[in-house]
């Protein structure tokens, strides 16, 4: 594919890198996953040992905190889809339908009222917003919300780690060009689907032919 006179692939552009041992174990663990090697983890093969250390991290995060998949699920696709990410947007979106419902999954995503939530998971995909789009125009009010939702500053120093970590990730991979996967693609059946669009990652290509609500799980 070209793109502005330049040629992109869907790793984006930069040549594929030759893995190394660390790269191949990335790519194995894709492979045991989700059935293929993920264009995400071929970037990151520049530097596998980051992009494991990476996600230790964010493990160690919810971990310390005990968020469940439901609950990163929502972090994730809320973030994901304010800051104009459709990858992490098509992966999480479609996890999150598997820990919820596609209608849920799908409120979250296009930020439309976020129904089939909780209020704590309301304040929760209202604050990840908030941090994706502009953070320096939080407030104390922002943070006294998630308070009022049952949450101590423990746990809204997580999430807000959390989600700008995810930030961080979606940051290499959007100015890099990376885009979706394929697979992630084809996961919202035909008849179902409508065109959207997400913005970064794929703003670069035309618009994504799913309603990423209605992804299958991956």
């Amino acid at each position: 594919m070209t793109v502005d006179g330049f040629a992109m692939s869907g790793t984006g552009f930069l040549d594929i890198p030759e893995p190394n041992a660390e790269a191949q174990h990335v790519f194995d663990e894709d492979v045991a996953e989700v059935g293929y090697v993920m264009n995400l983890s071929r970037l990151w093969a520049y530097q596998p040992a980051t992009l494991t250390g990476l996600f230790e991290l964010l493990g160690q995060i919810a971990s310390a905190q005990e968020l469940d998949v439901r609950q990163r699920g929502i972090l994730v696709a809320a973030c994901a889809s304010a800051y104009g990410d459709s990858y992490c947007a098509l992966m999480w979106g479609s996890r999150l339908a598997e820990a919820t419902d596609a209608r849920t999954a799908s409120a979250v995503l296009r930020d439309d009222g976020d129904s089939g939530l909780t209020v704590s998971e309301r304040a929760m995909a209202s604050w990840a917003r908030k941090v994706a789009r502009d953070p320096n125009h939080t407030s104390a009010a922002d943070v006294q919300a998630l308070c009022d939702a049952g949450f101590g500053d423990a746990q809204i120093f997580a999430i807000t780690a959390f989600v700008a970590l995810r930030i961080a990730f979606s940051t290499v991979n959007d100015a890099l060009g990376v885009r979706p996967d394929g697979q992630l693609r084809s996961t919202a059946p035909e008849g179902r689907a409508r065109r959207g669009h997400l913005g970064t990652s794929d703003r670069r290509a035309s618009p994504l032919p799913v309603d990423l609500g209605l992804v299958l799980v991956v």
